[in-house]
């Protein structure tokens, strides 16, 4: 039986650079304290919080003055930065590059905006940290849809600048764009700016896993329960192969999925850890 792992899987830039920047504080004797889960994975967390890792919320900052605090990959809204140098905590900074870049060209696009009463549109999930962080450099005033059915809460009429959470698909993203094209032009407003702010490292991998998916009879993805990128991944790969399997860990795996079957393909989201990819299939190698 040939066991392929997906070249393009495991953690994204992003993620990878905030967990080196936490292992080595960690391994240097600090103690960090993060703000909010580091990465959707729990198996990836686990590891981290018994090396030292401290998971905290906002409502714990002002019991932190004078220790380090690290803000994750998703990055956080202004205020928090603020808070955070008023408090007198070191800052370690790991907002991913990406998602800086996108909330600098959100701020700016408010502020040009607000005098032709321009709205902001954010595509992305309703709650989802990276969206709070852009949000907060929309003067928290941006409308977040995720679906069509969320379009009732934007003004057609308005000009409109619209940007997407950099770990949305970008087939989705085009769609929604398009169809928010559409309703305004039915008003006639052609005053739409569609910003390019998907991740090209995520969005890449859909196209690319279709192709993953069929050239094997099963498919193992591995990540965590709790991540919408790897919700949607998984959902690529079981639409173009019904054999598809999602799992966390090797204890997940049901050795009846290898009956009469000669190729595995193990692949996994932008929040899951290359060495967690190779563990599995270093178990289905040894089966």
């Amino acid at each position: 039986m040939k066991v392929t792992i997906d070249p393009n899987s495991g953690f994204c830039f992003g993620v990878n650079q905030a967990i080196q920047t936490a292992e080595s504080e960690l391994e240097a004797g600090n103690a960090i304290y993060c703000l909010g889960e580091m990465v959707h994975n729990k198996v990836q967390m686990d590891q981290l919080k018994a090396k030292g890792l401290i998971v905290i919320n906002h409502t714990d900052l002002p019991s932190l003055i004078g220790r380090k605090v690290m803000v994750r990959a998703h990055g956080e809204p202004p205020e928090t930065f603020q808070l955070i140098k008023d408090l007198g905590i070191t800052l370690i900074d790991a907002t991913c590059p990406i998602v800086t870049n996108l909330q600098q060209k959100i701020s700016e696009s408010y502020t040009s905006g607000q005098a032709s009463g321009a709205q902001v549109v954010i595509y992305g999930k309703s709650g989802h940290a990276e969206v709070a962080g852009l949000n907060g450099n929309a003067g928290n005033d941006a409308i977040v849809v995720t679906k069509e059915s969320d379009f009732e809460k934007i003004d057609f009429s308005k000009p409109t600048r619209l940007f997407s959470q950099t770990t949305m698909d970008g087939e989705g993203y085009a769609r929604i764009g398009e169809a928010i094209r559409k309703r305004m032009l039915e008003v006639g407003n052609s005053d739409l700016n569609i910003n390019k702010s998907v991740c090209r490292q995520v969005s890449g991998r859909a196209p690319m896993l279709r192709v993953f998916a069929a050239e094997h009879d099963v498919i193992l993805f591995v990540g965590g329960s709790n991540s919408a990128n790897g919700a949607y991944l998984f959902s690529v790969c079981k639409d173009k192969n019904e054999k598809s399997f999602f799992i966390s860990t090797k204890e997940d795996i049901d050795l009846n999925w290898f009956e009469n079957i000669t190729s595995v393909g193990i692949t996994g989201a932008t929040s899951t850890p290359g060495w967690l990819i190779e563990q599995v299939s270093d178990f289905i190698k040894g089966l």
